[in-house]
Formats: C-alpha cells, sequence, structure tokens
C-alpha cells in the first residue's frame, strides 16, 4: 500500500492549510482532526495513494509546525542567468546528519510518499528524544538510472537534513528503516522548475538541463536528486532538480 508524500497534495488548498488548524498550538478537536485527515486521503486518492488512521497525529502536528521550517544552507559557487532570470546555481552543501529511508514500489511516486511517512513519524515524536524535532526544507530523494539513461530504478532514498540545533547530538529514529547518516559536503548544479514531482516530470527536468549545459564528466548521469521545498497546498511549488559534482 503506498502512502502520500510532502509532494503528492498539490490539489489542497492552501487556505484551508492556513487556516486555525494550522496556527492554533492546542490539540484539534475530533471534527478538525477529521477534516484534515480527508483533506489528505482526497488528494491522496488521486494518486492510488492511502493515508492510514495512524498518520493522523503526524499530520496534525507537521500542519501546526507548517510555518517553521529550516531551510539548509548553501554556498553560491556560480550562477547562470538571462535576461534577469537564474537558469541554474552552482552550490555547495554543507556535510551534517540526515535522516535517510529507502522504499523500493512500484512508481517513484510511491516509494517517495512510503519514504516521506516514515520520516513523519520520525519527526513527529517516534524518536530517541520523544519530541518533535522540527523539520528542514528541502527534503531530497536521490534516484538512479536504469541501462537505458532514461528510466528510474525503482529503490528511492528519501533523505533530511536534521535541523541545526539536533546535528551536535542527533536523536536515533525507532524505525529501523531509518538511518541517521552523517555524509560530507555535496557540490551540485542546482535547477527550479514549479508543479508536481512525478518521473516524467523529473525526467523532464533532467534532460532539459543536460540540453542547456555544456557538462564534462565532472558530474554524474547515472544518478540525481530532488528537492522538494514548498507546502504541499502550494499548487505551483518550488522544486529542483540537482546534478551531483562527482568531486568538491
Amino acid at each position: 500500500m503506498a502512502l502520500i508524500s510532502l509532494e503528492d497534495l498539490e490539489a489542497l488548498d492552501e487556505e484551508e492549510l492556513n487556516d486555525d488548524i494550522t496556527n492554533h498550538p492546542e490539540p484539534m478537536d475530533e471534527e478538525d482532526s477529521e477534516r484534515l485527515l480527508a483533506q489528505w486521503r482526497a488528494v491522496a486518492s488521486t494518486h492510488h495513494v492511502a493515508v492510514p488512521p495512524e498518520m493522523s497525529g503526524p499530520i496534525q502536528e507537521m500542519t501546526r509546525n507548517n510555518q517553521q521550517r529550516e531551510e539548509l544552507s548553501y554556498d553560491v559557487i556560480s550562477r547562470r542567468e538571462k535576461m534577469g532570470e537564474v537558469q541554474f546555481e552552482e552550490r555547495v552543501y554543507p556535510a551534517g546528519f540526515w535522516a535517510c529511508v529507502t522504499r523500493k514500489e512500484d512508481l517513484y511516486e510511491q516509494s517517495i510518499s512510503m519514504g516521506f511517512m516514515k520520516l513523519m513519524r520520525f519527526i513527529c515524536k517516534e524518536n530517541s528524544a520523544g519530541q518533535y524535532l522540527g523539520m528542514t526544507v528541502p527534503v531530497v530523494n536521490a534516484i538512479r538510472m536504469l541501462e537505458d539513461g532514461s528510466s528510474f530504478h525503482k529503490e528511492v532514498e528519501t533523505a533530511m537534513f536534521l535541523p541545526s540545533s539536533l546535528q551536535s547530538s542527533p536523536p536515533q529514529a525507532s524505525d529501523p528503516d531509518i538511518a541517521i547518516v552523517h555524509r560530507g559536503h555535496i557540490r551540485v548544479i542546482a535547477r527550479q522548475f514549479l508543479g508536481t514531482t512525478t518521473e516524467v516530470t523529473v525526467g523532464r527536468q533532467i534532460r532539459l538541463l543536460w540540453e542547456n549545459l555544456s557538462l564534462d564528466d565532472q558530474f554524474h548521469r547515472d544518478h540525481y536528486m530532488v528537492a522538494v521545498y514548498e507546502n504541499p497546498g502550494v499548487p505551483r511549488r518550488r522544486n529542483e532538480i540537482w546534478f551531483i559534482r562527482r568531486h568538491l
């Protein structure tokens, strides 16, 4: 059974997610809780994704804390602009601890959904600290290409950089499928795109970026990262495709 991810909720109305349910610090009453879960389920059903009842608690917690996301910092190495618009940036991201989970489902969308649901539970108290940890953006999905160079491997890793306050002493996950991993700096070329992230839309972005860049073998051609930033209620949410440099 597939679950819903940060990326699957573009049909949710942003005002509904940012009303007093989002901003009210107290536990929701039963009516509000059921309404929020129904919203998630309605959108999930259009993607053949199921949201089980036990996700109600994490959904409420994430909704209440929706405006408190920490954006991962980076250094800009270079930037290409055209007519005042950024075509792409080359960036270096810091070393640090990531919470990572890998799933292998029939569809790319299902793999990232399963992974993100697990990360939601980790963030919302299923961890050694026993508390809400906070969330960083982007949530990053690492994809690998099959030998044909255009199809995705079904195994997808979904990862979140731990908040800065947790980097010195990272909590461990209750779920054995989630690994807390320290990774070195990552140097990428990042290109923004708006909307949903499916195997079709991501594949198109990969082709477009290769067509517009004169890249050599310093960048990997067999694996990429998809970074997701926006609230799932934003219809044209911000995403990025990351090309990964082999060496810093």
